[in-house]
């Protein structure tokens, strides 16, 4: 089966960190403990964000490097991944409750148009300083993802698959075709156990292998990367493929 959309979380699963824990400084012990249980499902996103970005305040400079941060740490094979997927005519979509200054930059480095983005908001006042974040973006609250998704239904192609760690991710499960749990960052016990599949390798070339199926590329150039993502799925043998 070869799918029409991929959409992927950023923190994590694009990039190897948690972008609101790079913000947070001297508080990133306090900050990370609530981004660890809101991912874990022990509390809800809503009673996270905010407190976390009450305690952080980060200023439009701390978010614009957070931007340069998400390059630098990008996921192995990242990059060629999104090139090759959008190359074989696969819609590819950035989904996260993350800060979209940043991500918006993140996108624009990566290739993927605005209108493919959806992030939470952030402003500041005229000296550069954190003044709110935009409460109602459905992505700072539980199930946000999946609201995001249904507006999106209507122009995604079919088939979708869904790439995140977290269990905000594991919501979209039941909108899309195949859901897809990244753990070559952080591995979840519960978004792996409920997930279609699983990528353990530190690497985004298996997502090319799974989006194509067991077609060859429309783009010979991609035929390399998608065979180093076939290997590593195959030499996962804890890989799981469950409809």
């Amino acid at each position: 089966m070869r799918f029409g959309t991929v959409i992927f979380d950023c923190d994590s699963t694009l990039c190897a960190l948690e972008g609101i824990d790079e913000l947070a400084g001297e508080r990133k012990a306090a900050v990370a403990e609530l981004t660890d249980r809101a991912m874990r499902g022990e509390i809800p996103l809503e009673d996270a964000y905010g407190s976390r970005l009450a305690l952080i305040r980060p200023k439009r400079a701390d978010v614009e490097s957070l931007a340069a941060r998400y390059i630098a740490e990008l996921i192995p094979d990242a990059a060629a991944t999104i090139l090759a997927l959008r190359s074989e005519g696969i819609d590819v979509r950035i989904l996260t409750a993350g800060l979209l200054p940043a991500i918006r930059l993140l996108a624009e480095h990566l290739g993927i148009a605005a209108g493919n983005v959806a992030a939470v908001d952030i402003q500041f006042n005229s000296a550069g300083e954190y003044d709110r974040f935009d409460d109602r973006s459905p992505l700072a609250r539980s199930g946000g993802k999946a609201t995001v998704v249904r507006q999106w239904l209507p122009r995604l192609p079919r088939p979708i698959m869904m790439v995140g760690d977290g269990v905000t991710d594991l919501e979209v499960k039941p909108l899309v075709d195949l859901f897809v749990a990244f753990a070559g960052v952080v591995e979840r016990d519960a978004v792996v156990r409920n997930a279609n599949r699983v990528i353990r390798a530190r690497s985004l070339a298996p997502v090319l292998a799974i989006a194509v199926g067991d077609e060859p590329p429309r783009d010979p150039k991609n035929l390399e990367l998608l065979q180093r993502g076939r290997d590593m799925l195959a030499a996962d043998p804890l890989n799981s493929s469950t409809p």
